[in-house]
């Protein structure tokens, strides 16, 4: 028996497969049944194929039968605007030049003064949408020799550090802002902390006169740069040395610091990691330092310095050391400190105590922190510094010369 299961159980009992009466189709049907046989199913598909290649390659339009819109486009005439306000052209000056001070243009000021050594100046409690004051130096303004010198400088593990050159050469000279000509009395400031806050950097070496020297420390990514923006300022610059202070380790003036427990050659080493921090100091400031100032570990220390060709600068905020200087290295103490009370009005009478000291002997040396309240003071007070017949000088002026010409409280 070959017939299939499905064929016997739905033929009629009693009638035989050719006998079998096909079932009735409807309209629909009959239509399609002849698509059942595979020729001609194989055939139509074939027809519809080429059918539809030829509408595509008679119509030209691959996207034939998608959606699309026409929209039509009117071209409008621009908005006429009114033409800007004609700018005069003013000459070239020298003096103090007033802008706006808007975030672009201040960034413009900042650009202008990296480029060209323009100073600018927003002036106290002013908002972006206010003034700022440009002061174009003049033509004649001294300018600091470029750092490093080869002369002075030579290479170590730890990168580039100064050295004392053939001759005597010193950095101490070399890279020091000269004063300028003039009699009367006399004022160096030496304004310190400088390098880690961008913001109070900035504002110090923008906002103080030249003459005033910039004191950095070895920290941040930022230091070699903003020593350097100081320097194409006018500003010359110290290098702050951390060193131990007597209630170290609660107040700790950071990595490198030079300690009293150390043997020499490790002193040494963190000296020389410091002094590798950048280019172009004259000399050498402490950060903290009282303890290590006041122990014998300090003098092979002030040897070093001195051996390099540079000075020691005392900022005059801890008890007055009692070192010895056997190497004779050029050293300084500032005699005043002007913020050590952070008040506007105790600046002012410590900027006066330090007018009083110059007119008295000739000479005062006073430091300062780089906060925004002491940069301000030292700005406004220094405005009109030639009417009261006060001249700002380097702080280096106290470190130049010989040892019983140079104006010093230290030794």
């Amino acid at each position: 028996m070959t017939e299939s299961t499905d064929d016997i159980l739905t033929r009629p009992l009693g009638v035989t497969e050719a006998a079998a009466p096909e079932p009735p189709l409807g309209r629909f049907g009959r239509l399609v049944a002849p698509l059942r046989r595979p020729k001609i199913a194989a055939g139509a598909i074939a027809g519809a194929l080429l059918a539809a290649c030829g509408l595509v390659l008679a119509l030209g339009d691959p996207q034939g039968g998608e959606p699309r819109v026409e929209v039509a486009i009117t071209i409008r005439e621009p908005v006429a605007r009114p033409a800007p306000a004609p700018v005069a052209a003013t000459p070239e000056m020298q003096g103090t030049v007033v802008v706006n001070a808007g975030g672009a243009q201040q960034r413009s000021a900042e650009e202008i003064e990296t480029a060209s050594g323009v100073t600018v100046v927003r002036p106290p409690g002013s908002g972006p949408s206010e003034a700022v004051v440009i002061r174009v130096p003049p033509v004649n303004a001294p300018r600091l020799a470029a750092a490093p010198d080869p002369r002075i400088s030579e290479q170590n593990r730890h990168g580039i550090m100064p050295k004392l050159g053939d001759g005597r050469v010193r950095a101490l000279d070399v890279y020091a802002r000269a004063e300028e000509p003039g009699t009367g009395p006399r004022i160096a400031i030496l304004v310190t902390g400088l390098g880690v806050g961008q913001a109070a950097t900035a504002g110090a070496t923008v906002r103080l006169p030249q003459a005033v020297s910039l004191a950095f420390l070895p920290y941040g990514a930022e230091a070699e740069r903003s020593a350097a923006r100081a320097r194409d300022t006018g500003h010359e610059v110290f290098l702050q040395l951390p060193m131990e202070p007597f209630d170290y380790p609660d107040s700790d003036p950071g990595p490198q610091t030079l300690l009293t427990a150390l043997k020499g050659l490790e002193n040494t080493d963190r000296l020389a990691w410091s002094l590798a921090r950048f280019p172009g100091y004259v000399g050498v400031a402490n950060f903290m330092g009282a303890k290590m100032m006041a122990d014998p570990a300090f003098e092979p220390v002030l040897r070093e310095i001195g051996a390099r060709g540079l000075g020691f600068l005392d900022d005059g905020t801890g008890p007055k050391p009692a070192f010895a200087n056997k190497a004779r290295t050029p050293v300084a103490r500032a005699e005043i400190v002007l913020d050590a009370v952070p008040r506007a009005d105790a600046i002012d009478a410590a900027l006066s105590q330090a007018e009083a000291k110059a007119r008295a002997t000739g000479f005062a040396l006073v430091s300062a922190g780089g906060a925004a309240l002491s940069v301000d003071r030292i700005a406004r007070w220094a405005k009109d510094l030639d009417t009261r017949g006060i001249r700002l000088v380097p702080a280096s002026v106290a470190l130049r010369g010989s040892v019983e010409k140079r104006v010093s409280t230290a030794n």
